[in-house]
């Protein structure tokens, strides 16, 4: 699984002009995943992403967790994570899972971070979808579970 994080103050996600999630303060999640993609990758990651240490203490250092300031996730799925540029200038989707093996995944990372302390908000898995945010900082991490960083 492949994610990129962003420190927010507030996002939301919509689809056909209709707010399917939204947050205060908190993690927008943006995840791909692919087929070799499994449950070890997603306790790994829910993990990893609840203990994040993004937020600021009250001196200012990033030494706090979604968790510790009581903030919220949107996660939100994107294929195009995995997207190979290796050959000319047409992103291949290839190594991203299909349908049928992505959702279960997703829907086990959503269940994961919810069963660990936080109910993420969410996107509309494979719609065509808005996102909007305050990205704070800005702060903008990427993590793989394959690479473990």
């Amino acid at each position: 699984m492949r994610v990129v994080i962003q420190r927010v103050s507030e996002a939301k996600v919509t689809v056909d002009r209709q707010t399917v999630g939204k947050i205060g303060r908190g993690l927008l999640v943006l995840v791909g995943i692919t087929e070799t993609d499994n449950a070890t990758d997603i306790a790994w990651l829910s993990n990893k992403i609840l203990n994040l240490r993004v937020f600021p203490d009250a001196e200012g250092t990033m030494n706090l967790s979604v968790e510790n300031v009581g903030g919220q996730l949107l996660v939100v799925s994107q294929f195009t994570l995995y997207a190979s540029t290796k050959k000319g200038n047409r992103p291949s989707y290839l190594r991203s899972a299909k349908p049928n093996i992505a959702i279960p995944i997703y829907e086990k990372f959503i269940d994961s971070l919810a069963q660990a302390g936080i109910r993420p908000k969410e996107g509309l898995f494979g719609a065509s979808m808005k996102i909007s945010l305050v990205n704070d900082g800005p702060v903008t991490i990427t993590i793989d579970s394959k690479d473990r960083e």
